[in-house]
């Protein structure tokens, strides 16, 4: 059996399970530093999850003012672009939130000079040395249909980045091009919870929880943590459809 760890929940559960986990792990990571580090993606189910944050239950539990928030990808578009990952956590989150600590990919800029800033300023606030890499507390990531995650695409040049901390992702659809944290970043985290829902999602997960990942391996499947945890938080829907179900 495939040793990735995993819990299924109705749909609409998950966004708040997640919330319980980040609250926790936030409390614990300022508790023990001083400071907690999280990363977010634009995966759709993640928009629930930052609907969730917004509530007020939320905003007093999670200690928001030593929490900085950093994205795992973004569009090549401006902030105020529809398709800009930060501007929907601006809308559905950040704004709503009494203090905010973030680092938003300049997607405005040209790929490869706003992934070079925002490697700048992950060493920076990282206090990196060369060859270093950041440690966040938790990573909070979705997968596409064809097994994507981040902006790490199959059949591309950029899940097999490793000498940076980020790189330009290609994506199939528009906007194609895609600023990403590469696949040792994401390794390199304490957490990293995957949120994944709905039936189609069921041939990737089953290449990923039974065939190891496929051949070659889709880029969520290389998402394993060297010394952290890896969760999957799976809607009963993805459960079945991947034959997940039918485990003890």
């Amino acid at each position: 059996m495939n040793p990735r760890k995993y819990e299924t929940h109705e749909r609409d559960f998950l966004p708040q399970r997640a919330a319980e986990l980040m609250c926790w792990l936030c409390q614990e990571a300022v508790e023990a530093r001083g400071v907690a580090h999280i990363a977010i993606s634009g995966a759709p189910l993640l928009r629930g999850l930052l609907r969730q944050l917004a509530l007020p239950r939320w905003q007093e539990c999670i200690p928001w003012a030593h929490t900085h928030i950093w994205w795992t990808d973004e569009r090549c578009v401006p902030p105020d672009h529809p398709e800009s990952n930060y501007g929907m956590a601006y809308t559905l989150l950040l704004q709503h939130l009494p203090v905010v600590i973030s680092h938003r990919i300049r997607g405005e800029e040209s790929p490869w000079e706003a992934a070079q800033l925002y490697e700048q300023e992950l060493a920076e606030i990282f206090d990196l040395t060369e060859g270093g890499w950041p440690r966040f507390d938790l990573i909070l990531l979705g997968m596409g249909e064809d097994g994507h995650t981040a902006g790490l695409y199959p059949n591309t040049p950029a899940p097999a980045m490793r000498e940076r901390l980020t790189t330009v992702g290609l994506a199939p659809t528009p906007p194609h091009t895609r600023i990403t944290l590469t696949l040792p970043v994401l390794n390199h985290a304490a957490h990293v919870i995957f949120l994944v829902a709905g039936a189609s999602q069921g041939p990737a997960l089953f290449d990923i929880f039974f065939q190891d990942g496929g051949e070659p391996p889709l880029p969520a499947a290389m998402v394993q943590p060297y010394h952290g945890k890896l969760l999957w938080l799976l809607d009963r829907e993805a459960q079945v459809a991947s034959g997940l179900a039918i485990m003890p």
